[in-house]
Parts: C-alpha cells; structure tokens; sequence
C-alpha cells in the first residue's frame, strides 16, 4: 500500500510538474499569438486603409465617370428633343405655307376669273349704255334744236299748219322722229320698223319685249288740222268748240284704228302705242281732253309724245337689260358654287392644320417639361447634390 500510494505521489508531482510546464508553455503562445495579432493587427489597419483609399478613388472616378455619362446623355436627349421640335415645327411652317400658297393661288384664280368676267359685262353695259345715253342726247339736242327752228319758223315765216299741210309730210315726220328715238334708246334685235303682221296691215314699228309683254305695236299719228282750228285767232267760241269736237274725234279715230288693226290676239300684246309726235298736241290731249285719255285706256291705247315714249323706251331697255343679266346669273351661280367649294376645302385644311398646330403645341409642353427636369438635373449636378446617391461598391451586386 505504501508502495502504491508513493507512486500515487510521484505521478501526482509529475502531473503537477507537467502542469506548470503545461500553463508557462501557454502563457508563452499567449504571448506569441498576442504579438503575432498586433502585428496582424496593424497589418489589417494598414490593409484597410488602403482599401478605403482605394474604393475612395474609385467612388470619385465613378462619380465623374457618372457625372460625364449623365451630362452626355443628358446633351444627347436635348439635342434629339431639339431636332425632333425642329423637325416637327419645320414640316407644320412648310405644310402651312404650301396650303395658304395653294389656296391664295386659287382663290386669287376665281377671284380674278370672276372679276374679269364681270369687268367685262360691266364695262359692255357700260359703254353701250354710255353710246346710247350719248346718242339719245345728241339725237334729243337735234331734235330740240329741230323743235326750235320749227318754232321759230312758225313764228316767224309760216305757221305749222302750212309747214306740215300735207298729211304724207305729217306722217313722215312723224315715222322719222320715231324711228330716231327707238334706234337711240334700245338694241337693234329688240325692235322692226314697218313689220307686216299677220292680219296684212303694216305698222309703223314694233317692239319685241321678254315675255309675258311680247310684241308691243307703236304707231305713228298726228291729227294737226283740228289742232290748228281750235287756235285761230279770228274764229269764234262755236267754231272753236266745233274744232275741238272734231279734234277729239280724230284722236279717237286714230286710237279706234290702232285697237283694230295693231292688238291681235296670240300674236301682239294685249295693248298698242299711239305716238304724237308733238308736245303741244299731246299735251292738249292731256290737259284739255281726259275723256279721250280715258277712252284710249279703255281700247288698251297708251298715247304718248316724244318725251313720255323716252321714259317708256327707258323702262324696255331696263327689262331688257335685267333678262340679259338673268341669262347670265347661272354663270356667276357656278362660280361662286365653286368659290364655296374652295372655301370649304380652305376649311378642312385650316382644321386638319389647327390639330397639327394643337399637336404641335402639345409636344412643344412635353419638350418644354424635359427641358425642365434637364435643368433640374444640371442644377442638381452643379450643386453637387449627387452625393445623395447611392453608390455600389466594386463586387457589390
């Protein structure tokens, strides 16, 4: 047992001794594995500081790298939104133009067409209006100074009586005077002198007005031998009043032969023209004598002088004039339908322009909007405000 327990003792000392042995050989390694870590430490420290030179170098060459990539795109999306407004407000100026220089030439073209045309008509109406007005006035100054040399000769050399005795005399005067007047006022085609009508007789002149008027009859009478009677001097108040008698029956002769022979039913109109070739006379008629005035309306006889068949030659020639102009309204019709035409394309392209002009504007907005995120993003840019963004490490997903 004492044998037993000194082993017990030496192998307890040699656990102890092996100990000791044991902790001063890790002290020693704790030691060494502390400097060793110092050493790695600073190692470590100067690895990392390195390191963080390094990913600062290389954030600041991925911010300019950035910051240049940005600004070219940046450029490049300006000048493609610049080229593209440019673009679009180059073809909208061109398509205007060419529309308004399309449709100021035909408008010009159908103004000027109608405009020549209508100068013509004008200037046609114009100057055979101005040729008759100046031929009536020269034929009526020829007439009036005619007038005057008659009454100068009556007055003075031989009364009327005897410078119109004959009664072929009278009615050649009469047909002369007539025929002047007619031809003065109104267009060869709208009048014959002495036209044979249907029933045989002969009339002194026809007028050949639009319808529903037709074919107006005016003959030539001058009843002068009662017209005298009624003023000679000398005579007493009932030969006066006899002579007026007879006077009156003359006219109503003249107005009976007219209704009878110059009013054909289907072939003239419904009413004759009597023409007194005298003033004096007709105004007589007129003045003194308004049942025989009455008695020739009632026969569809219109008595007229040399002046009142002027205004009634005046209102044919009006009546002509206004059915010419009626012929040719159709023609001023088709112009202004075709005018209308252009007016309405004009307004279909002035619409389909005004929605490229609206589209226009909407993408000018849309431009105008990136220029101003653009500029928000340049003034970002030049405040340095790009550090607020995020920044990936190399390696880094």
């Amino acid at each position: 047992m004492e044998m037993v327990g000194g082993e017990v003792d030496r192998l307890r000392d040699r656990l102890d001794a092996e100990q000791v042995t044991s902790r001063h050989a890790l002290q020693q390694l704790q030691l060494a594995l502390v400097g060793q870590l110092g050493s790695q430490k600073e190692e470590t420290a100067l690895r990392l500081s390195g390191l963080a030179n390094a990913i600062a170098s290389a954030q600041e060459k991925l911010r300019s790298e950035m910051v240049a990539e940005t600004l070219k795109t940046l450029s490049e999306h300006a000048r493609a939104d610049r080229e593209l407004l440019q673009n679009g407000l180059r073809a909208a100026s061109e398509q205007l133009t060419l529309s308004i220089e399309t449709l100021s030439r035909t408008v010009n073209e159908r103004l000027e067409a109608i405009t020549g045309h209508v100068n013509q008509r004008l200037d046609e109406g114009f100057r055979k209006t101005n040729e008759t007005f100046a031929n009536v006035m020269a034929r009526l100054a020829t007439i009036d100074e005619a007038q005057k040399k008659i009454g100068d000769l009556t007055t003075n050399v031989v009364s009327l009586q005897e410078l119109l005795g004959d009664k072929r005399a009278r009615g050649a005067f009469g047909e002369v005077q007539l025929e002047a007047l007619i031809r003065n006022a109104l267009p060869p085609e709208a009048f014959d002198f002495q036209f044979t009508l249907p029933n045989g007789t002969r009339a002194d002149c026809v007028l050949r007005l639009p319808e529903p008027t037709g074919m107006v009859v005016v003959d030539s009478k001058f009843p002068l031998e009662n017209y005298h009677r009624m003023f000679v001097a000398d005579s007493g108040d009932l030969e006066r009043r006899a002579a007026q008698g007879a006077f009156r029956g003359d006219v109503k002769r003249h107005v009976d032969a007219i209704a009878n022979k110059y009013i054909l039913p289907g072939v003239t109109s419904d009413g004759a023209v009597m023409f007194v070739p005298a003033e004096a006379v007709f105004a007589e008629i007129h003045a003194y004598h308004p049942e025989v005035v009455e008695y020739a309306m009632g026969r569809r006889v219109w008595i007229v002088s040399p002046t009142t068949l002027m205004a009634v030659l005046n209102t044919a020639r009006a009546v002509l004039k206004d059915v010419e102009t009626r012929k040719q309204i159709h023609v001023i019709k088709d112009a202004l339908g075709k005018l209308a035409k252009d007016f309405t394309r004009f307004d279909e392209r002035m619409q389909k322009l005004a929605v490229h002009i609206r589209q226009a504007g909407e993408d000018v907005a849309e431009v105008q909007t990136s220029s101003r995120k653009i500029t928000a993003h340049f003034q970002k840019i030049e405040a340095a405000q790009l550090d607020d963004l995020p920044v990936a490490l190399p390696g880094g997903d």
